[in-house]
């Protein structure tokens, strides 16, 4: 960096410098003079998409899977309201996202003329991002555009949320002063502080509570995900060596096949034996869970405070005592350094599934199917799972996926997550996606698989066929409103470039799995089940909700 830069090449040195890689994104003729800035040479790998929903949702997925700040360009208006629900998923799911839109210059806001892609004023598309942003800023000023877009950036990393920058095309030319601090070799983004006295406190008394219990537990949530605790949460398990749960929304941030993982918490949904574990419990410390219904199973929230302890949000609960300003990433820290009595007892995993796995002349149903995705994961550790929403987000919770590398909108849950998703992911983290989706989520997002041989990825996409929403059939009176067009998924995945199978039987399913993991390129295997076949989470969740009205 240089003391006065132009704008345009102030924001590219700021990202490659913060660890930026690459771009997600759309020119437009609003943000096209920055766009291109962007894939200037030694600018930043730039992933162009069909729409900006499958842009939003693959930025997502590459912050999840990297642990970097996704960041996406838009132009103005008809680009920036597109990506408005993956944002949203984001904020809501706290993951680290930069989106950077174009807009008007200032002599054509002047004008007081409406300019094409406009809403309902210019500044429309600004107060909608500040929403479901952490920090908004329009740049219109050079003499602070470089500051403004350090404390957006900055406020996304403390936040581990969604920020957003509008930058009008006349500005991408403008010399801005850059601060010395700002061209310091030392630069690094600030995490959360903690008040130290207030995290030796909260250490000391969580310590000193887990060790005079009797049949404690962990439940791992989001916050271990997002702050990249996985290796500390599984050295802090095996210190106290009580039995390990995750939630919906932190499934994937503790191993599934380490030996204290007893399996997923869903509320009331969970399996017998993990509902009896968690109502015995005697201490349940929660580490990074938000109180949501999808981690509660759609239940209002019974929480017993005299005997938890709750690490999230900068602050942790004692039971009844309250200690704030006490980051999670601090709270482990101090609880490795104290003196903890080693719990010991006997865990095994538990799940929804058949115990046996199916004879290959056995049409497909869901708990079969899933029981054969774990067994080709079993020694695949260089794969990860991709889930998308609707009964496959309930499915993907009985996938053991290898190292724990799962990733899931398992609280916003909106569908057409999964496949952009895993285009994102495997460009954060090199792991090859399995990715399980409806035949409804994919007529939304799924053709973006064809961008796929563009970028050298080569997702493997399980295709759940029921021939509509199939979750909402149980629990609706007009089924026919539920019904989607039949695609030839297979077929289509040949004209796009990859590979294409059709399975009815687990036999077929096994051999299309086998073939599809030796293809170089992207495959999609058809999984034809029946319409009002459900993963065993979803039936119980139906019913839940039927007996609830």
């Amino acid at each position: 960096m240089r003391s006065r830069m132009k704008l345009g090449d102030f924001l590219v040195a700021y990202l490659k410098k913060i660890g930026t890689t690459h771009l997600f994104g759309i020119p437009g003729d609003l943000v096209l003079k920055l766009f291109l800035q962007f894939a200037r040479p030694k600018g930043l790998k730039i992933i162009t998409l069909s729409h900006e929903p499958g842009v939003g949702f693959a930025a997502d997925a590459y912050a999840r899977a990297s642990g970097r700040i996704g960041v996406v360009c838009v132009t103005y208006g008809a680009g920036g309201f597109n990506i408005m629900n993956p944002l949203a998923g984001s904020f809501s799911e706290k993951v680290p996202i930069l989106v950077i839109s174009g807009g008007p210059g200032e002599d054509e806001r002047k004008l007081g003329q409406l300019i094409h892609h406009q809403a309902k004023e210019i500044e429309s598309q600004f107060k909608v991002f500040s929403e479901v942003t952490c920090a908004a800023r329009v740049i219109d000023d050079p003499e602070t555009a470089a500051r403004d877009i350090d404390a957006v950036i900055r406020s996304i990393w403390m936040n581990r949320r969604p920020g957003y920058l509008e930058i009008h095309r006349d500005m991408v030319d403008q010399m801005v002063p850059v601060p010395a601090d700002l061209r310091d070799g030392k630069f690094e983004l600030p995490e959360p502080q903690s008040d130290q006295r207030k995290v030796v406190e909260a250490a000391r008394e969580t310590a000193e509570r887990f060790n005079r219990a009797k049949k404690p537990l962990l439940m791992i949530g989001i916050e271990v995900h997002r702050y990249k605790l996985m290796r500390r949460i599984v050295d802090l398990a095996e210190k106290m060596g009580a039995p390990v749960m995750t939630t919906v929304l932190g499934k994937g941030a503790f191993p599934t096949d380490h030996p204290l993982h007893m399996g997923v918490h869903v509320g009331p949904l969970s399996p017998p034996p993990l509902r009896k574990r968690v109502d015995g419990a005697d201490l349940v410390i929660n580490l990074g869970t938000l109180l949501t219904d999808m981690n509660l199973g759609s239940q209002p929230p019974v929480i017993t405070r005299g005997k938890s302890i709750w690490a999230v949000d900068n602050k942790v609960n004692v039971s009844f005592h309250t200690y704030t300003e006490v980051n999670i990433r601090d709270f482990v820290r101090a609880l490795m350094k104290c003196s903890i009595k080693r719990h010991r007892e006997t865990v095994t995993y538990v799940d929804n599934l058949p115990k046996k796995r199916a004879s290959a002349e056995k049409k497909l149903r869901v708990a079969d199917l899933l029981s054969e995705i774990n067994a080709f994961l079993e020694k695949r550790d260089d794969y990860m799972v991709v889930a998308e929403s609707g009964d496959s987000l309930f499915a993907g919770l009985e996938i053991r996926a290898p190292g724990g590398m799962y990733l899931a909108q398992g609280y916003y849950a909106s569908m057409g997550f999964a496949v952009p998703g895993s285009l994102g992911a495997q460009l954060g983290c090199k792991r090859r996606p399995l990715v399980l989706c409806g035949d409804g989520g994919f007529q939304m997002t799924g053709p973006e698989i064809a961008q796929a041989p563009r970028y050298g990825l080569n997702p493997v996409v399980v295709l759940l066929n029921n021939g509509g929403w199939g979750i909402f059939r149980p629990v609706t009176a007009r089924p026919d409103l539920l019904e989607i067009p039949a695609w030839p998924y297979a077929e289509l995945a040949k004209s796009w470039g990859g590979s294409g199978f059709s399975a009815e039987t687990i036999g077929e399913f096994r051999g299309a799995l086998k073939a599809a993991a030796k293809g170089p390129g992207f495959a999609i295997i058809e999984c034809r089940i029946g319409p009002k076949d459900l993963s065993p989470i979803s039936v119980k969740y139906i019913k839940g909700s039927v007996r609830r009205k």
